[in-house]
């Protein structure tokens, strides 16, 4: 009996709820990234005059601001994010961060019709809402997980991935048959009762879930050793002048910068120079986010074994993921700047690009908890500031180089700043880059479950 009552874990309920929230996460967030190609008004008369829904007289540069204003809503609550997690747990705020998301997914429709500033307010407020769930899981990692087990855990995060592979082909129907409305209609509900099952499935640790078996509690109470973090304990100065932090500020933002390439602007790029029409487009955009997600998960677990073995530092993990994903992109992007005019090569180029990026998983994600466990989600936050800029600089970039035409030419600009900036996080990383616990953050560390039985004991 005893063994079945573990098949589905108070841990493994968090799991899925966490793999299946970042799915959403990316649904709500590239939803609009393949509906805009059906919400602009046309002028070229070799495409379809066929219509999905109202169309939009938006320039390129009114495009580009739909998809960029998510990132500067975004940007603000990065660091409040992670930080408000460590201070009163992971539950309350991406709870009422998604919840918040759902309801205005399903407002964007409405959003357009009212006018242009209306919708960049809605992508703003979005960004807002949902800009605190990275930043908050690893401090739900540092309670629920071993330290053994960080990367795979840490792989639910690029569940993300799998998810904008669902979303992509699943949208290009809806709009085909539904109009593109219905994008935002559906993800929305799937979000909003997401949130609603989030709120009653997880708790912030294995102490506050009222349903753990007693079993697994002593279990994780002999695996983990969790942190708990004053409020006023945040060593700034260290964190802000160490240079394994800015290793992963770097990296973070050079993949996410490739990444925020495939993730708002693949769908016109598969249009405009590819020309492929929109359920091809849905399609062939979701592949490479499979495939990161394949690659993120495999990886992971490859890493853990590793470590678990003692046959190499956690440095030396963490740097050869990391150096594998940037001399890796920085090559494929070389080859696009040459040949992207041609779909296979577009094809196989961005697939192996997000499937690398997949290996910055064990290699940058996992590091955050391995430097500074108690304050791992306010460092993560932190770096998703010049993520977040990134992501809207990506869409400007793209609106000057396409301004006047949407052709190969003008990619291959984009293509080569690429290049750069995958080289200069590999030399990056492996100069500044660390696994090992930074002495700053050793000294305020300290275990819940110890604090917690001294509590109850004083009770008694």
């Amino acid at each position: 009996m005893a063994k079945n009552s573990e098949i589905l874990t108070c841990q493994r309920v968090l799991s899925i709820m966490v793999i299946i929230g970042f799915m959403i996460h990316h649904m709500i967030r590239i939803n609009i990234s393949i509906a805009i190609v059906e919400m602009v008004a046309r002028n070229d008369s070799n495409n379809s005059l066929e219509s999905h829904g109202p169309r939009y007289n938006w320039d390129e540069q009114a495009k580009n601001d739909i998809l960029g204003y998510f990132f500067w809503g975004y940007l603000i609550t990065q660091v409040p994010g992670g930080r408000l997690s460590e201070m009163f747990g992971t539950k309350i705020v991406v709870g009422i961060g998604l919840l918040t998301s759902g309801v205005l997914t399903v407002l964007t429709p409405v959003a357009c019709n009212l006018g242009y500033y209306w919708l960049l307010a809605a992508r703003f407020s979005l960004g807002v809402a949902i800009g605190i769930h990275w930043p908050s899981t690893p401090p739900l990692a540092t309670r629920w997980i071993a330290p053994a087990d960080t990367s795979k855990f840490m792989s639910h995060m690029t569940a993300s991935s799998l998810g904008a592979a669902i979303t992509l082909p699943v949208c290009g129907y809806l709009i085909a048959d539904f109009g593109w409305p219905s994008v935002f209609y559906v993800t929305g509900a799937i979000t909003i009762a997401w949130s609603i099952a989030w709120f009653w499935l997880v708790y912030d640790s294995p102490e506050q879930h009222p349903r753990i078996s007693r079993e697994e509690k002593e279990r994780l109470k002999s695996e983990i050793k969790c942190v708990i973090v004053e409020k006023t304990e945040t060593p700034w100065r260290k964190i802000l002048t160490s240079a394994p932090v800015w290793a992963l500020i770097v990296t973070n933002t050079g993949a996410a910068f490739a990444f925020f390439v495939a993730f708002t602007q693949l769908p016109t790029y598969m249009s405009q120079v590819l020309h492929f029409n929109i359920k091809q487009n849905g399609w062939f955009s979701s592949l490479p986010y499979l495939v990161r997600y394949l690659t993120s998960v495999t990886s992971s677990i490859a890493a853990d074994a590793v470590k678990k073995t003692g046959k190499f530092s956690t440095t030396a993990i963490r740097k050869l993921f990391t150096g594998i994903v940037f001399g890796g992109m920085a090559l494929l992007f070389f080859v696009q700047a040459f040949w992207g005019y041609n779909y296979v090569v577009s094809i196989v180029v961005f697939t192996g690009c997000l499937g690398l990026i997949g290996l910055s998983t064990p290699g940058v994600l996992a590091n955050f908890v391995d430097i500074a466990p108690p304050f791992s989600g306010t460092i993560f936050g932190v770096s998703q500031i010049p993520v977040s800029i990134s992501g809207y600089v990506t869409t400007k970039i793209v609106a000057l180089i396409t301004k006047e035409e949407q052709g190969f030419e003008q990619w291959a600009i984009m293509f080569w700043i690429l290049v750069g900036s995958n080289l200069f996080a590999f030399v990056f990383f492996m100069v500044f880059a660390s696994g090992e616990e930074q002495q700053w953050s050793k000294r305020v560390n300290k275990t819940e479950m110890e604090k917690l039985q001294s509590e109850e004991t004083l009770k008694l």
